[in-house]
């Protein structure tokens, strides 16, 4: 048996799978902030599901990886490749972003895993483009060559922030205020969310409730506070410029990709989201991007298939 994890900013997804297999077995979600660590989080998976040592493992991080050390953009987790892979007594352990993982993933999910979000049929051979909004934002691509899927490791998601319209220059210039440099990732994700609620709050000169992602979208989508319902509007709308953005960059026209924690909740509210009409207005280029397919995933769990696809291939940092 083989070890997989999948390491978020908030949550630790951990399976099996046999050697040459790409279907974990006993998958567990657990909170990053119930464990001091990495090694304490596996070693608790293991104990639980009654394994006593695995020899190979691969595991996906919410942050780049350039090296041996691992340090998660958006958790207080940090951890050696190298050493963690001696205390688990690993002869093996691969080591790649989660949206790397999750790119991996997606020539096994199957059409009842997904939703389209208009489009086309998309050009067969053509790159797919990959983004997800959850704790942070997430970006991958696929590009074909010679009959296989070549994964592209990025950190697409701390690209800058580039408003369409006035309400969007106005919650930028609240966040500069804030920030500095204000990436993607400030506003479309769930911290995003509230970074744009906070903001509208400003701008209209309204109180600030102390809200988490998850009350913000929950009111957005029930209508209960004309901000909250602004700010889940903006989202969508954000999430489309910069997926638009991303498919143009990589010449994505086999189809776009919608993964993380917050889109696949939304369900029918982001169909009929801002999300596709942004995602189409790019000016001379709107009729290329007009043929591009959506796809939000449904599947439970992708980016795991996509860590036993990688230990299969033999890629990432090991």
């Amino acid at each position: 048996m083989r070890l997989l994890a999948d390491i978020g900013g908030t949550n630790i997804r951990f399976a099996l799978v046999h050697e040459g297999s790409s279907e974990p077995q006993q998958a567990v979600n657990m909170l990053c902030a119930d464990f001091r660590g990495l090694e304490e989080a596996a070693r608790h998976y293991l104990r639980e599901a009654g394994v006593a040592s695995v020899s190979e493992a691969a595991f996906d991080v919410a942050t780049a990886v350039t090296g041996d050390f691992i340090k998660l953009t958006n958790s207080p987790w940090a951890f050696s490749i190298e050493q963690t892979r001696r205390a688990l007594g690993l002869q093996r352990l691969i080591v790649i972003n989660d949206f790397t993982a999750l790119a991996l993933s997606l020539p096994s999910i199957q059409p009842s895993e997904l939703r389209k979000v208009g489009g086309g049929a998309g050009v067969s051979g053509a790159p797919l483009g990959l983004i997800g909004a959850g704790t942070g934002l997430g970006v991958s691509a696929l590009i074909g060559r010679d009959s296989r899927w070549i994964p592209i490791q990025g950190e697409g998601g701390h690209t800058a922030f580039s408003p369409m319209d006035e309400r969007e220059d106005g919650v930028l210039a609240v966040l500069r205020e804030r920030y500095g440099h204000v990436s993607t990732e400030r506003v479309c994700s769930g911290p995003g969310l509230v970074n744009i609620y906070e903001s509208l709050c400003a701008l209209d000169h309204v109180v600030v409730k102390a809200l988490k992602p998850e009350q913000v979208a929950e009111a957005g989508l029930n209508g209960s506070d004309p901000q909250c319902a602004e700010a889940l509007q903006m989202f969508c709308a954000i999430l489309g410029t910069a997926a638009a953005n991303l498919v143009i960059t990589l010449g994505a026209r086999g189809g776009l990709y919608i993964g993380g924690g917050i889109v696949p909740r939304l369900g029918d509210y982001f169909v009929g989201s801002p999300f596709r009409a942004r995602f189409e207005h790019k000016g001379r280029f709107s009729k290329y991007l007009a043929e591009v397919p959506a796809w939000v995933i449904l599947a439970e769990n992708p980016a795991l298939q996509g860590l036993a696809a990688a230990l299969n291939d033999g890629f990432g940092a090991t």
